[in-house]
């Protein structure tokens, strides 16, 4: 299981190779939220997302021999771009399982980054039997976008980082928000800072109707989302939280909070004209969260700001929606 031993581990591997993101802040954003808020902005990170720490972090530790064979991921597009650039700058192959309805930037840099792309349904195919079939049959390492202790390990990081830099701040007690998927980002964060800053509660942030870390932590037990597609937050749209991530998330979380696409697109729109950042909705569902929904957080919120990959459309819709 992934523990703070192997979060500095990956650390070390990552040195060099991976962006230390600021930590951000800015007076109309503490206006709006009524407390202090700072962003921790890993839409800057290689691939325009978080993902690539978890996926150096994995493809870093296999031997030689193994690695050498390549890689298979399954990913709506983060996870797959940063598996694709870990794979390429190690010069190894890659094949990446996506959904046909991800985000059109997303499947094109991935298979600029030289990827092999494998497209499916996700409403109607599995995409763990697909992964777990091409790995098998060609020879490659499965690198699973959340469920995996080296991964976690690798997303872990930048816990690291947002307690030196809270303390940096003279921060010593906050409410950290993250954008929750299947619970990779959110788990390797908690660990983090539960031996660095145990005073920060981390709370994971999702979109209405796919909530189901928020669910799972309220009862007790893994809830599973009623569908799996058919949200602009579709970074974090995932069938349910992962086996080895929900319980270290019952451990270690405190509750979720939930809010609307309208208002992770407000929040998009906000972070492009407060702090000049582009989020995607899905990766700003942490910073809408602490605008719109902080009745029960204390005085000091840190949100991250998982990725950036927005389609010009969307990004569009929310700057005409909500100006910038």
């Amino acid at each position: 299981m992934t523990d703070i031993a192997m979060i500095e581990a990956a650390r070390a591997r990552l040195d060099g190779h991976v962006r230390r993101t600021p930590l951000l802040s800015s007076p109309f954003l503490d206006e709006i939220a009524g407390r202090r808020v700072f962003v921790k902005p890993e839409c800057l990170q290689h691939t325009g997302s978080f993902k690539f720490r978890g996926a150096w972090s994995a493809i870093s530790a296999l031997s030689a021999e193994v690695r050498a064979k390549g890689v298979i991921a399954f990913s709506s597009g983060n996870h797959a771009q940063g598996v694709a650039l870990a794979a390429k700058m190690h010069g190894i192959p890659s094949i990446i399982v996506m959904p046909s309805d991800a985000p059109r930037i997303k499947i094109e840099n991935t298979r600029a980054y030289g990827a092999e792309i494998v497209l499916y349904d996700r409403a109607n195919e599995d995409r763990d039997e697909i992964g777990a079939r091409l790995a098998k049959e060609r020879e490659l390492t499965l690198i699973k976008p959340f469920d995996e202790p080296l991964v976690i390990a690798g997303q872990g990081t930048t816990g690291l980082e947002i307690a030196e830099q809270a303390r940096e701040e003279g921060v010593g007690k906050a409410d950290v928000l993250v954008p929750t998927g299947g619970g990779g980002f959110i788990s390797g964060i908690a660990l983090a800072l539960a031996a660095k800053a145990p005073d920060f509660l981390v709370h994971p942030c999702e979109p209405e109707g796919f909530d189901d870390a928020t669910r799972s932590l309220a009862s007790g037990r893994i809830e599973r989302n009623a569908t799996q597609s058919g949200s602009l937050c579709d970074a974090i749209v995932t069938p349910q939280p992962g086996n080895i991530t929900f319980p270290i998330m019952s451990r270690l979380c405190g509750p979720g909070l939930v809010v609307t696409e309208d208002e992770a697109l407000h929040a998009v729109a906000l972070a492009f004209s407060r702090l000049k950042i582009v989020v995607e909705p899905g990766g700003a569902v942490a910073l809408a969260a602490a605008l719109f929904h902080g009745e029960t957080l204390g005085e000091t919120v840190i949100a991250v700001c998982s990725g950036g990959n927005i389609d010009g459309d969307i990004f569009r819709m929310a700057l005409d929606r909500h100006g910038g």
